[in-house]
């Protein structure tokens, strides 16, 4: 089975994208044709700053790495070294009612929050269907926000289709029902947009920092304490087994801890289970040359898919 996703180069990756999106991900690997790409030119859309998108994009192809996406395993690239994505966007266009981008959600919601309304943001669903039908992506991994891009490129595929055979493979969104959402230090999702977060990759001394300012409430420590509406707790368990799990609930009906050493049992375990992904990520930072010729591989690698399907795309159109 052939999937495709990707992450917009936005900064630093929290525990909520970890749990979220990378994990699945790593786990789709395993299993399927997983196509990866760092998504520079949707990223365009939330900022205009060269220097911090040039930073982001390395720094989110480093923390895949460093996670273990797999080169071997997983075709990976940078989205803006596959210019045929481009072409593709253009002649999509032509295939796309003004009336089924003005339904879309995501521009109206972006552009109440105070985004700035412009074509990149507007046409957004149409990059996003062609990064998605270049290469005959069959299943795309989205959260819930993202269902109706999925619905909107199938709808443009229909009606390429439609006019020239079928040309285009039909994606499925594949949304996780089972992910829970990973609580924030406020007990809201944890998002950037938020201001919530718990980063994954910090020194201790902001970690322990970061974590120290997850809400609790004011249990004496000699007293048990519930674990059930604990963000803590919550936090905690993604990261333990069944076992793991009992042992915590004990230690929080026992009582003789505070919320503070729970706060530092949660620092405890994440250095932990990142203890490998930060090695990993200390010799990427080092060795940046190494992650631009990965990415170099994958996409030579999209490139001859996405050449081969544009020149399809191309005779169907009548472009010469």
């Amino acid at each position: 089975m052939r999937v495709l996703t990707a992450i917009q180069p936005s900064g630093a990756i929290h525990i909520g994208n970890y749990f979220g999106a990378i994990k699945p991900m790593l786990e789709l690997q395993e299993s399927n044709e997983l196509f990866l790409f760092i998504a520079n030119y949707h990223a365009l859309t939330s900022g205009t700053d060269a220097e911090v998108l040039k930073e982001n994009s390395i720094d989110a192809a480093i923390t895949f790495l460093s996670l273990g996406i797999d080169p071997n395993k997983t075709t990976f690239w940078t989205q803006s070294h596959v210019k045929e994505v481009l072409e593709l966007y253009w002649i999509l266009s032509s295939y796309t009612p003004m009336g089924l981008l003005e339904r879309a959600h995501s521009y109206k919601d972006k552009v109440a929050k105070g985004i700035s309304a412009n074509h990149a943001l507007f046409s957004y669903p149409v990059l996003m269907a062609a990064d998605i039908l270049l290469y005959d992506a069959q299943i795309v991994p989205v959260g819930k926000d993202q269902i109706q891009h999925v619905e909107i490129t199938r709808d443009i595929a229909q009606k390429f289709n439609n006019d020239h055979g079928d040309i285009f493979t039909l994606p499925k969104f594949k949304v996780d029902e089972n992910l829970a959402t990973v609580p924030g230090i406020d007990g809201a999702k944890m998002s950037k947009s938020y201001k919530n977060t718990i980063d994954l990759f910090q020194s201790e001394k902001k970690l322990k920092k970061q974590v120290g300012k997850i809400v609790s409430d004011s249990t004496p420590i000699e007293e048990p304490k519930e674990y059930e509406n604990c963000n803590i707790f919550a936090l905690c368990k993604l990261f333990l087994d069944d076992n793991g799990i009992e042992e915590l609930k004990a230690r929080y009906k026992r009582g003789g801890e505070g919320h503070g050493h729970f706060k530092m049992y949660l620092k405890d375990i994440m250095i932990e289970h990142f203890a490998k992904a930060s090695e990993k990520r200390a010799y990427y930072m080092d060795n940046k040359k190494d992650v631009q010729e990965i990415l170099e591989e994958g996409a030579k690698k999209a490139k001859l898919i996405a050449s081969e399907k544009m020149k399809i795309i191309r005779d169907a159109v009548g472009i010469i």
